[in-house]
């Protein structure tokens, strides 16, 4: 059921909201927690998957490069979760000393710092497994159409939006 009240316009603009200015804080926060617990999700999966490679009985097999490449994807998990959990830490730390302006800039900063390494981190993961199953041509290819496509979709079709008005 779409709800077409003003409020839930596709025209809408921060001036069309009747809210006042920490009501609209709140709703930006409650919109953000939303989103934040989704990629999450996705950061924590990869980077627990990550943390078992390396007792599999295929670690031993990684040449130098590999093993360089999976530090370096392992890293980049670590910094997504560190970026998309930092919200939670600033709330923690700042919610009772009327900083939520702050904690929303800051989070959304965070949160968007987060996306782009769970990007970076998904397709050098997904080069890893296409270089130890295939071929590093293949993995460079991978990586790359990974790439595209994150910066396609999360990038690319908003700014389109945007500019369709």
């Amino acid at each position: 059921m779409v709800d077409d009240s003003p409020s839930d316009s596709p025209h809408d603009s921060p001036g069309d909201r009747r809210e006042s200015p920490e009501d609209r804080l709140t709703r930006n926060w409650n919109e953000l927690l939303q989103e934040l617990r989704v990629t999450q999700t996705g950061a924590q999966i990869t980077a627990g998957f990550l943390l078992t490679v390396p007792f599999s009985d295929r670690y031993a097999d990684l040449t130098d490069g590999q093993v360089r490449w999976y530090l370096a994807v392992l890293c980049g998990a670590v910094l997504s979760t560190g970026f998309v959990v930092a919200p939670v830490a600033f709330h923690r730390l700042l919610f009772h000393h009327h900083q939520r302006r702050w904690i929303v800039a800051a989070a959304d900063k965070a949160a968007r710092a987060g996306l782009t390494m769970l990007a970076l981190t998904s397709a050098g993961v997904l080069g890893l497994v296409f270089d130890v199953t295939v071929g590093t041509g293949a993995a460079v290819a991978a990586s790359g159409v990974a790439l595209l496509f994150f910066s396609l979709l999360w990038l690319a079709l908003p700014a389109v939006r945007l500019e369709e008005g």
